[in-house]
This record gives C-alpha cells, structure tokens and sequence, in this order.
C-alpha cells in the first residue's frame, strides 16, 4: 500500500502566469504535437459518461447512519477550504492540467508502484505543468488530457528526466473518458483512493457557464482503511468506523440557505448539494480541489470559508471494502 500523503500543497506552476491570459484560452490554436495552454477550454463533451458515479445526482439519496460521526472526524467545525484560485504568494492556485491533441509524442515513464500503474508511454509535454512547481517537494501531480482520443493521464510524484524525453513518477493512470471502467480493485491511482483526479476539480470555465454537473474531490485528515466505489485504494491503517473510507461521498444540506453567497461561489454550492464531494486523499479537512485560473474572483472564492464542516451530511455508503 502506498504511504500517506498530504495533497493539500500550494501551487506553484511558473509556466503556468505566461502561457495563460485573462482571455479565453479556447481561441489559442497550436501546431500538431505541442501541447495547448495550461488549464485550456475543453470541448463540450461529457467529463465521463453522462452515468458516471462523478456525474450522479445524489441529492435525493439516504443520508448514511453514521454521518454525525464521519463529518466529525474530518471535522465538524472546519471551514469548507477553497483549494483553488488565481495566485497565492505570487504563484499560480490549484491543481494544474494540460490538453494535447491526438498527435502528442509519448515518451516512456518510469513507476516506484510499478505494479499498480499503467505502464507508459504517457503524451507528457516536455513543459506540462507540475503542481507545486518544479522545486516542489509535494504531491507533484501531472495531469494530461488528450482531447482527441479523450483520454486522461495522470501522474503522481512526476519528474521530468532529460529534459522532459521520459519521465519519472510515484504511480501514473490512464483514463478513457468515454467509458466507466474502474481500476483494478486494490489500485491505487495518481490519487490515493485509486480516483481520477481530472475529474473533480472546480475548473473556471464550467462554473463560468452557470452550471457544474459533477462532483468535486476534497481530502480528510485521517481516513480508514477501506474504501467504497467509486474509489479502488485506501491509505491508511486505521480501522475505527467513525473515520471516513475513501471514496465517501458527502454533499451539502438542502438546508443551507446560499442565497448571499456571490453568483460563481452559488454555482459552486449549488453543485456540492446536487453532486457532492468524494473524498480522494489525506489532507486538510473539507480542502475541495480546483484547478488554477488568473479569471477566479478570489474574494468570492474566499467566501466559500463560510461553509462549515457541520453543513454536510455522507450519502449512504455501499459495497464498502475493508481487506
């Protein structure tokens, strides 16, 4: 089993401020082979199919019998944390992806958890976005999406090895986002609970639209040793009931009045009581993930904060595995 890890970690992705603008990245055309901008504009498809776990609507499902106790653990009084904006200290907010097109160049890339990664060749750019940065001692997650074949690829722990020819990463998964296919059971991913990671980020432009339509990713501070779908991997030791599995899924009470809340952070809000949030990793309690955008309203993102730990409730959990 992997080790623990903290995913909350600053970004900090330099390439990112001088390839993005405050315009549309949509309009940008780029030669066959390079990479399009970081945390480009994707076409108007489907983040997995339309009946993906990611994409349910769970507003309507029985609160689990051990809610009290779960949200507690991760922490009742918590304010929920925005994970995502557009700086911090000067640097770029979030975690960071890159689109490609169908004719990419692979490049080989190398695994410490060989054998629950899939194997390469992965279309990494030799400049894609780390996040965290070049220097970082973080998580160091790469995400690459190939908007032609509709595919994702996603490191942890990634390196670029001469140059950026073949890289070098903690685990690494591929995704086909046309289909749900899960990984193997007991599979780690470039997330701990074995998750796409791609899949749960806030990302500007959907909420911009008016609308988003899946769940988003957030982290705990201590989890269990077990997980339930869609999540394939644990990361922990411990087995209390009362702290959350992998893959739990929580989402905002109807109860909770957003009415003042700004426009975009209603978007946002609105999604986290309709699709929720699946936990994916260790880390800061109720922290729910983004992908960095120099368009963010950081001060609307901010009063996100106003939402405590306390406001959600765990959707009844099935199919839970423990060994």
């Amino acid at each position: 089993m992997r080790s623990l890890r903290n995913c909350c970690v600053i970004i900090a992705v330099a390439l990112f401020a001088q390839a993005c603008s405050a315009n549309d990245s949509s309009s940008i055309t780029q030669p066959p082979g390079d990479s399009l901008p970081p945390n480009d504009s994707l076409p108007s498809r489907t983040i997995f199919p339309a009946d993906n776990a990611w994409n349910r609507d769970i507003s309507t499902d029985p609160v689990d019998p051990n809610s009290a106790n779960l949200i507690a653990s991760c922490g009742a009084t918590r304010s929920l944390h925005p994970d995502f904006g557009t700086e911090y200290d000067g640097v770029p907010w979030g975690i960071p992806y890159v689109t490609v097109r169908g004719d990419q160049p692979r490049v080989p890339v190398s695994f410490y958890y060989a054998d629950e990664s899939d194997p390469g060749p992965y279309p990494v750019p030799p400049n894609a976005p780390i996040e965290g940065g070049v220097g970082s001692s973080g998580d160091r997650h790469v995400i690459v999406l190939d908007v032609d074949n509709w595919k994702l690829y996603e490191l942890f722990d990634a390196r670029p090895v001469n140059g950026g020819a073949s890289w070098s990463a903690g685990s690494g998964a591929i995704f086909d986002l046309s289909s749900n296919a899960l990984r193997p059971a007991g599979w780690t991913s470039a997330d701990a609970a074995g998750l796409p990671i791609f899949a749960g980020l806030a990302r500007y432009d959907e909420v911009a639209s008016g609308a988003l339509r899946h769940a988003l990713r957030f982290t705990c501070p201590t989890t269990r040793r077990a997980y339930v779908p869609p999540a394939r991997h644990y990361a922990s030791s411990q087995t209390s009931p009362n702290l959350p599995p992998m893959g739990m899924r929580v989402r905002l009470k109807a109860s909770v009045d957003i009415s003042t809340f700004p426009s975009d952070v209603q978007v946002i809000l609105t999604a986290l009581k309709k699709y929720g949030m699946i936990l994916a990793d260790n880390g800061g309690g109720f922290f729910v993930s983004g992908a960095p955008d120099p368009r963010w309203n950081d001060a609307n993102i901010d009063t996100m904060k106003r939402i405590k730990g306390s406001d959600f409730e765990v959707v009844l959990m099935t199919g839970m595995v423990t060994q």
